[in-house]
């Protein structure tokens, strides 16, 4: 009866680990070990993004540094870099200020992720519309940054918006200084997750990234 009883009570621990939780929050970026809505994205490692056809996504490296990336649509782009962070607070608050510092032509406001800042910046003599978005998670910090048409225009930074809640951070357990890049790869890259397994359907046409340095 005690085997009974324990084999029972681990058939319903090992039920409950393979159900999906429910997600506690509306929306992210969502951490990787938070309960997220399971679906297919795109994996370049310390990002896992969502898919939108419609995007040109776009990796940004310095060097052999994969560092950002740049997703580009109706004559905007949404930029996106991933920074590990530390436990006890986060970066934006900080990361904001220098922001202002450098643009004083930037005003902070109410957006759908918090204090963000908005406005207009000078690049090569041109000023152009823009919208920092900036997400404090677990250990990380996610800065979004809405550039061209789509900074002004509403309608248009609602598919941004919402590709940015559907983001998940993957920052892994090694040690990473403070605002250090977390490491990005090419989808074609090995994972070296064991445990990752690929894609090995050869007529599913995987995401085409492309890179920007």
């Amino acid at each position: 009866m005690l085997f009974r009883r324990r084999r029972r009570r681990e058939q319903a621990e090992r039920v409950a680990e393979e159900t999906p939780q429910t997600p506690a929050r509306e929306h992210g970026p969502w951490d990787a070990d938070e309960p997220h809505p399971d679906h297919d994205r795109i994996d370049l490692g310390g990002l896992r993004l969502p898919h939108n056809p419609a995007f040109d996504v776009r990796l940004a490296s310095v060097g052999d540094q994969h560092v950002g990336v740049v997703a580009l649509w109706q004559e905007s782009s949404l930029q996106l870099q991933a920074l590990a962070a530390p436990k006890s607070s986060g970066l934006w608050e900080e990361i904001r200020a220098k922001v202002l510092n450098a643009a004083k032509t930037l005003e902070e406001r109410e957006g759908p992720f918090g204090v963000e800042l908005a406005g207009k910046v000078t690049v090569e003599g041109t000023e152009r519309p823009a919208r920092y978005l900036g997400i404090d998670g677990p250990r990380w910090f996610l800065l979004a940054v809405i550039n061209g048409k789509a900074a002004a225009d509403e309608e248009l930074a609602a598919a941004f918006i919402d590709f940015v809640k559907d983001i998940v951070v993957v920052r892994g357990d090694e040690p990473m200084a403070r605002e250090e890049p977390i490491p990005l790869r090419r989808p074609s890259e090995q994972s070296a997750d064991p445990d990752h397994q690929p894609d090995l359907n050869p007529f599913k046409r995987g995401p085409e990234i492309s890179e920007i340095r």
